[in-house]
């Protein structure tokens, strides 16, 4: 027979339950009426997006609230610490989910006072994909279900919405040279694509979560273990380019490169043909502009490599380490073809030995790390 103090807990897991269930709902909601509004030019449904993430905001706090009060009021063992935990987690990814469906109601808005329409083919492609990864991990938490949160997550790793991000942003790059996209109404479509994408992103960690709350199974620290660096120049087009280039081949297991770019500038044709001949190939690469990145601190390291970049960059106190070299842009010299292939080949020396040192200093903090947690 369940004892009183049994029945309690139960009652305030039910509780806590459905909470998050009820929060992951109007997280989909959300996203389901961004795409609403996006493929019928709907206002008044993205003005109702943002004006219901007041509602997902209120949540957070009661759940963090109700997980604070049940740690205290049970002093919770084994299964029932491993689900406050998880929810302590979820309710997290959840919050932000609500935040990237703002954004992209903020930034359908935007691109609709300049008279240009957000829905693009591929655009509802990546939303109709991304939007089922949420629905999975909700139902894999509302029914405990173990199989089917490992297998979202399993799919989310298969990187097909990466890879259609990627196609993305090289298509809308290509109308914006063409003159067929304004500049005003890229970066606002692609800051939707990335958004879209993260909300995968983060469905995967709330399955990562529902795991380990069902089965003790912890997965969660497997993406944490890749330390992502951030290469910014004044244009991704070159320097960043090549700096993530060669990163990338140093420590791919490890650490993981990208760039970004203060201001807009296709992909330098040049950058792609000389890391080529260095066996380095970024000819699938698209430039990225620094206001996708949906949040800094997703990077551990950012590199800047020039002064227009270094001003760009927003004060951080503590993360991510920022990091200065002034580096010349090869791609902007002009002269005979071998001064411009020398000027190419010394921003490449240059990359190529900071990176490395750089690269040898990481990993040598990551062995002291090591070490102390032996030792504890």
């Amino acid at each position: 027979m369940q004892s009183h103090l049994e029945a309690n807990m139960e009652q305030d897991v039910d509780l806590i339950r459905s909470k998050v269930i009820k929060m992951s709902e109007l997280a989909e909601k959300s996203l389901e009426t961004c795409l609403g509004a996006i493929k019928e030019n709907d206002r008044q449904l993205a003005y109702a997006v943002i004006l219901r993430d007041r509602y997902i905001d209120e949540l957070e706090d009661i759940l963090e609230s109700l997980c604070q009060r049940f740690l205290i009021k049970h002093l919770p063992v084994a299964g029932q610490m491993r689900f406050v935990y998880s929810v302590i987690k979820i309710n997290t990814e959840l919050e932000r989910i609500g935040d990237y469906a703002k954004s992209i109601a903020r930034r359908f808005l935007t691109i609709s006072d300049l008279g240009t329409h957000a829905s693009y083919p591929k655009l509802i492609d990546i939303a109709n994909l991304a939007i089922p990864f949420l629905r999975n991990a909700r139902q894999a938490f509302t029914e405990r279900n173990a199989e089917l949160a490992k297998a979202t997550r399993e799919r989310e790793k298969e990187r097909t919405i990466d890879n259609l991000r990627y196609e993305i942003h090289r298509d809308l790059i290509q109308l914006h040279i063409e003159g067929e996209l304004p500049s005003e109404a890229l970066v606002p479509l692609v800051t939707i694509v990335s958004c879209l994408e993260r909300v995968a992103n983060q469905a995967s960690n709330i399955c990562e979560e529902v795991l380990y709350m069902c089965t003790g199974e912890d997965l969660r620290h497997e993406y944490q273990q890749v330390l992502r660096v951030l290469c910014v120049a004044e244009h991704d087009a070159c320097r960043g380019q090549m700096a993530a280039g060669i990163g990338n081949t140093l420590e791919p297991k490890r650490i993981q490169f990208s760039s970004a770019g203060v201001a807009s500038q296709p992909l330098d044709a040049k950058t792609v043909e000389f890391l080529a001949e260095k066996g380095i190939d970024i000819s699938g690469q698209t430039s990225k502009y620094l206001s996708q990145i949906l949040d800094l601190k997703d990077y551990a390291i950012i590199v800047s490599l020039c002064e227009e970049a270094e001003r760009a960059l927003p004060s951080s106190p503590s993360r991510p380490v920022r990091i200065s070299w002034e580096v010349p842009d090869p791609s902007r010299v002009e002269g005979t073809e071998e001064e411009i292939h020398t000027a190419y080949q010394k921003t490449f020396q240059f990359l190529d030995t900071h990176l490395r040192e750089l690269v040898q200093a990481i990993l040598g903090d990551d062995i002291e790390k090591e070490k102390d947690t032996d030792v504890q």
